[in-house]
């Protein structure tokens, strides 16, 4: 197989946390990249996604011919599509079904080759549900006649990854750990940017074609040592860790999602695969495709840096679908609207707008916000621990602790969708408007809505609204003055020092 990189590969899952990182890699090497998306408003959020060399096109995979016509002029694929976020069970079928489709379309346009990235594990019959999905995933995308490469990895230490969450939160809250008897587990487990580099490598490696490739790092360990390491990397005393027998999948997923930012849905699957050895069968990924490998020791403390650092690429909250607009038309909309004026332009109203939530928090009342965070976490919402993967700045689609940004207009307008569990749904808005007359101020407005679903909805609505008053009261304050803060101590030229003060406050 000829391979030169003026040609163009199609890349599935580039909103996903692999495919977001595999996307800016691939073109800083000088591939030409289409993204095949969801939602094109989304993945435009991505600074890379202006390079020239992008291409952009939606489709969802479920029609075989449309699919096809998307492959037209592409030569390789990476197939990183996972629909874990489907409700119930439906994420296996639904896995199998898109790479059944993606299987066929690649052979209409004649593809040369399929990458995919599964998950590693011992084949039989007690696989578990999520490592099955994998499986059957393989086998659809085998059914067509494009040749196809598999990659299986174990747990991916990464900033942002949902298994790296994980882990760092169980060990950094509990120190004392009551655990199921897959702590005892052998994993093999390796360093995101390794698992890019294998993926990189392959499109130009014929050798690789319809091989099954097993990826770790050099350490095999199981998840009790791996808490330790990562003790030991947080500084953090040497965990008690005591496995019982009776904590079972269901148990297990739901306490993750008591102490970690992952939800039960997605916790779920992780802990039903933690029962299974995830180690590398053979040595064929060294062999075909040589180079150095991070221990899990210097991968954690990547990872760590890269969050500490506020640097990270992607996470896993900002993959899955995006939920369109709540229709409020045909029902009663409950709503809070204030408006402020502020003593500095837009963009610095902005600014202040754009850092809300995460470490920075609501700007006033943070108390009501973790009150109302730990029910929703009773309740087996995400609670406030989604955080934000950026402080400073919003993108579509991003997670901002129990939102999630579905529209946004940079400098003027965002909202945020709630995530919460709510008998409802409700947004809240802020527009930036500019003073025609005096570009030193600006008008922000502040709107909440709330679509009530049924007696309990409005029951509910009722309920909170005497609290209304204090917290969006404080909050549209408290942005006000920040902005106003930022505008004299940039002039000052002190913002830095204010920025870093913000940040460290509790």
């Amino acid at each position: 197989m000829q391979v030169n990189k003026s040609e163009r590969i199609l890349l599935t899952g580039s909103t996903g946390y692999i495919g977001g990182r595999l996307a800016p890699r691939l073109l800083a090497a000088g591939w030409k990249v289409r993204c095949l998306v969801r939602s094109a408003e989304k993945l435009r959020a991505r600074s890379w996604a202006q390079h020239e060399n992008v291409e952009i096109i939606e489709n969802d995979l479920s029609d075989i011919d449309s699919l096809a016509e998307c492959m037209e002029g592409c030569t390789q694929a990476f197939y990183l599509v996972h629909s874990m976020l489907v409700s119930g069970d439906e994420y296996q079928s639904t896995d199998t079904q898109l790479a059944y489709n993606f299987a066929q379309a690649a052979e209409i346009a004649d593809l040369s080759r399929i990458i995919y990235l599964g998950g590693l594990g011992e084949t039989g019959n007690e696989l578990s549900r999520h490592l099955k999905s994998r499986r059957d995933v393989e086998h659809a995308l085998a059914m067509g006649t494009c040749p196809v490469t598999v990659f299986r990895a174990a747990m991916i230490i990464g900033s942002g990854s949902a298994s790296f969450e994980i882990l760092r939160y169980l060990v950094e809250r509990l120190p004392i750990m009551v655990t199921p008897r897959w702590v005892r587990t052998l994993c093999q487990p390796i360093a995101v940017t390794d698992v890019l580099r294998y993926l990189e490598d392959a499109l130009t490696n014929p050798a690789t074609i319809n091989e099954t490739i097993d990826i770790g790092g050099p350490d095999v360990v199981d998840y009790y040592q791996l808490m330790q390491m990562m003790a030991k990397a947080l500084r953090l005393r040497k965990r008690i860790i005591m496995p019982v027998p009776v904590l079972t999948p269901r148990l297990s997923s739901l306490w993750i999602h008591l102490v970690t930012p992952v939800s039960p849905r997605i916790a779920r699957p992780l802990a039903e695969g933690l029962r299974n050895p995830v180690v590398c069968r053979d040595s064929k990924a060294i062999e075909l495709l040589p180079g150095e490998l991070q221990s899990v020791e210097t991968a954690i403390q990547t990872a760590l840096q890269h969050d500490m650092n506020a640097d990270i690429e992607t996470a896993f909250s900002d993959a899955g679908t995006i939920p369109g607009d709540p229709e409020w038309a045909g029902g009663k909309v409950m709503m809070d609207q204030r408006s402020i004026e502020v003593d500095t332009n837009a963009d610095a109203t902005f600014k202040a707008v754009s850092r809300i939530g995460g470490h920075h928090g609501y700007y006033g009342a943070n108390w009501l916000w973790h009150l109302r965070a730990a029910m929703d976490l009773l309740l087996g919402g995400p609670g406030l621990r989604l955080g934000r993967r950026d402080p400073d700045h919003l993108a579509y689609g991003d997670a901002v602790d129990f939102w999630r940004v579905t529209k946004l207009t940079p400098g003027r307008f965002v909202q945020l969708r709630a995530e919460m569990k709510l008998p409802g749904e409700a947004v809240l808005e802020f527009e930036v408007k500019t003073d025609p007359e005096h570009a030193d101020r600006s008008q922000l407005v502040q709107t909440a809505r709330f679509k009530p679903r049924g007696l309990l909805g409005l029951a509910y609505w009722y309920s909170v609204a005497p609290l209304h008053h204090i917290v969006f009261g404080k909050m549209i304050r408290g942005i006000k003055c920040a902005a106003e803060q930022y505008s004299a101590a940039l002039s000052a030229g002190r913002l830095d020092r204010v920025l870093k003060q913000e940040t460290q406050a509790p």
